[in-house]
Formats: C-alpha cells, structure tokens, sequence
C-alpha cells in the first residue's frame, strides 16, 4: 500500500507539467486561469472538513498568523505566474527541474538569515545550481524565448521556497485545514487581481479547456499532495522528499512520451546534475537536523548531581544559528 501511494503521489506531481502544457497548447485556457482555478478549487475542498469540525478556527486567526499567510499567499500567486507561464517558453522537462530548486533556494534564504550548513549541503547547492546553468546554457542557444521560460522556472522556484518559509512560520500556531483554506483562497484572490491586470480571462472556455484545469486540480493538487501528505504520517520526511525528486526524471518521462518532447543531451545532463544536487542537498538538511537534535537532548537532560537542567533551549546560539521550526517541502506545487 505505501509503495502504491508513493507511486500515485509521484505521477501526480510528475503530471502537473505536462498537463498544464497540453492545457495551455490545446485549448483557450490561460496561464493565470490554471493559478486561478487550481487554487480556488483547492480552498473550498480543504475548507469543507474544517468548517464542519471546528469552525471556530478561522475566528481566531491572529494578525501574525494572518501576515505570514498572506505573504506565503502573495508568494504562492507569483509562483504560479512564473512556472505556469515558463511551461509555454520553455520545455516541461526544464521548467519542472528548474522550480524544483525550491529546497536548494531555502537552503540559501537560510544562509542569508545566518544558519549554518553542513560541507553536502553547500556541495549539493553547488551541483544543482551547475545543472541550471547547463540547462539555460543550452537553452540560450536554442532560443531567447527557452531562456526567458528558464528564468522565469528559477524565479518560480525561488518564490516557493519564500512561500514554504512563510507557511512554515504560519503552521506553528495554525491547523493544515485552516491554513491551506487562508492562504490558497487569498492566493486565488490575488490571481484574479493579476488576471485582470494582464487581461487574461477567467471563464468562457471550451470544455476540453475545463477539463485540463479539473485534471490539473486533481491530479496534481488533490492526488498528489494528498498522497504524499498521507505518506508522512508513516514515513520520516526524509524518505518522501526524496520520492518527491523523482517528480523530475517523472515529468521529463511524461512530457516526451504524450508530448513528443526531445531534448539536446546537454539538458539531460543538467537535469540529471540538478537532481544530484538536490539529493545531496536533502540528505546534507538531514544531517544538520539529527545534530540539532542531538544538541538539544543533551541539553535538555538532567543535570548530574540534582544541578537541574537547562530551561531554555531554543536560543539561536546554542543551536550554531541553525533555523528553527520551518516545514521543507520538495518538488513544484
């Protein structure tokens, strides 16, 4: 049953590219409808089993709660715009490694913010970032617009890493229900706003166009995440983030076989050299963490001879200014 859902979780992700991407080529679907849509659909399935237990919750969303939400949201609505946008420039191939950057850029925001990584982390940031440059260096011969979609996948990886910080900061004090229902609703709410500022339509598509956004909703959205949501509560975090890379080769897989989609060999091995390096970068994440962990046991154990403990443990100088509490979450959205 775990290697199943695993299975399912993997091709939902994988398919969330090449899904958009015959969406948009196919149909009169736009970029900002997909965000719209996707979003919009996904706060109303995750209000629903909120609003029946505990209603209450939303009553008492704090103004902290409320901030980190929205900027996790304004985060998540750019996010969207880029990568969904990038998928009509570049291939699906490239722009799915390329937002799939998301855990190497919070490996960096957290630097910028003072903590402190392990020599794999930085070699693994150093590996990945090598294979963005293959990749855009290949694109750039191919086309100016393959390396506008390729900047604009990177851009979008970068805002879900901000987007996952701030969620990070959110959950500490909210419920996954609550959450989700604030921030996917505000995210569809600034979309709508873009949406009207680019004079990209909302409704009036054909049918084939709303069954492209319902696929990518629940294929993507509803499947995919849920699987691997589901995954965490029987396998260390560790373990599905690794799964969740294979959303790259996954996705390449897909796109060249009900696409047609081939690529240069350079890009295949920026591909390869971006999953490496997220791998090690991963795995470098986890070694910190079971260090900080160790660090706090010892401090929080008794003290020999009725000395007593340590009261307080979550000063940064005691942990090497380590980041606290923040969720990681690997692969696009």
């Amino acid at each position: 049953m775990i290697f199943f859902l695993a299975a399912l979780g993997v091709l939902g992700v994988a398919s969330s590219g090449p899904l958009i991407a015959a969406t948009l080529g196919a149909t009169s679907v736009t970029a900002l409808a997909i965000a719209f849509w996707r979003n919009a659909i996904g706060a109303v399935v995750m209000a629903g089993p909120t609003l029946i237990r505990e209603p209450a919750q939303f009553g008492r969303i704090t103004r902290r709660e409320l901030r980190w939400s929205l900027t996790a949201a304004v985060a998540l609505a750019l996010h969207f715009a880029c990568f969904i946008t990038s998928l009509q420039l570049t291939s699906v191939a490239a722009a799915t490694a390329l937002v799939c950057l998301q855990s190497a850029w919070i490996a960096v925001f957290q630097l910028l913010r003072g903590a402190r990584h392990g020599w794999r982390v930085l070699a693994g940031l150093g590996i990945a970032f090598g294979g963005v440059v293959a990749i855009t260096g290949f694109d750039m011969g191919a086309s100016p617009q393959a390396l506008v979609g390729d900047l604009l996948a990177v851009a979008g990886g970068a805002l879900a890493g901000l987007y996952t910080l701030a969620g990070g900061k959110a959950r500490q004090t909210m419920t996954t229900g609550a959450y989700t229902t604030l921030c996917y609703g505000m995210c569809a709410a600034l979309v709508a706003v873009l949406a009207l500022v680019a004079g990209q339509p909302l409704v009036g598509f054909e049918a084939a166009g709303w069954l492209g956004i319902l696929a990518i909703t629940v294929c993507a959205q509803l499947v995919g995440h849920t699987a691997f949501n589901h995954l965490l509560a029987t396998m260390s975090p560790l373990v599905v983030s690794m799964i969740i890379l294979l959303e790259i080769p996954g996705a390449a897989l897909l796109a060249a076989v009900f696409l047609g989609e081939t690529l240069p060999a350079g890009t295949y091995a920026g591909l390869g050299m971006i999953l490496v390096g997220l791998a090690v970068v991963v795995l470098g994440q986890a070694s910190g963490w079971r260090l900080i962990r160790g660090r706090r046991a010892r401090l929080l154990a008794p003290a020999p001879d009725g000395l007593g403990g340590v009261d307080r443990v979550d000063r940064p100088e005691d942990f090497g200014r380590e980041v606290d509490g923040e969720e990681h979450h690997h692969g696009s959205l």
